[in-house]
């Protein structure tokens, strides 16, 4: 395991690879500030999503999709280290038990706030929607723009990367598919 002063050494030496002088006022901090602001981008590493999914309520016989939409969500991408953004929209339906809304949120981030592809954290929250849950169905579906798209390489400034992944009845069932898709297409409040 590296330590904390081993990873702002390495901070400070690819500033000297940047910049011709790593050691004026403003760079002075920054190995530390970089590694800060770190442990918390990448807070998803020490994230349980089991434990995140633990607390359920009884579902009072509700039978119906559960969409929480437009979760706003940050990850870097492990391929460039360049940020991408986004939203994401999760359904599920439960069997007997729901989750609190809050968790839904806190389940994106878990993942998110890893090194990531949009690929991975799509089927790692339905994974874990799946495993955790049992619902009839679930779906994730994530709308990205990416760093390394924007700023480098091809630099397409506008283009979205769509991601999903339906499980359940939302796999087996287009009427259940189309009837989620209207939710999340539907004008917010």
């Amino acid at each position: 395991m590296v330590t904390k002063e081993e990873a702002e050494q390495a901070v400070k030496t690819l500033l000297g690879y940047l910049e011709n002088d790593a050691e004026r006022e403003g760079l002075l901090k920054t190995p530390q500030r970089v590694i800060d602001s770190w442990d918390e981008i990448f807070s998803g590493y020490s994230t349980d999503t089991e434990e995140l999914l633990q607390s359920t309520f009884n579902g009072e016989g509700y039978d119906g999709i559960v969409l929480l939409r437009d979760i706003e969500f940050h990850s870097t991408c492990e391929h460039h280290l360049q940020p991408f953004s986004g939203r994401a929209h999760i359904a599920y339906i439960p069997v007997d038990r729901i989750v609190g809304i809050s968790k839904l949120a806190r389940i994106v981030d878990a993942h998110a706030h890893r090194l990531q592809n949009q690929e991975r954290i799509t089927k790692g929250v339905a994974d874990d929607l799946e495993q955790h849950l049992q619902p009839l169905g679930a779906a994730v579906i994530l709308e990205a723009s990416h760093g390394c798209m924007r700023c480098r390489g091809v630099r397409k400034q506008n283009s979205i990367m769509t991601t999903s992944a339906m499980r359940g009845v939302f796999f087996d069932k287009p009427e259940a598919r189309q009837e989620l898709m209207q939710l999340i297409h539907s004008r917010p409040l």
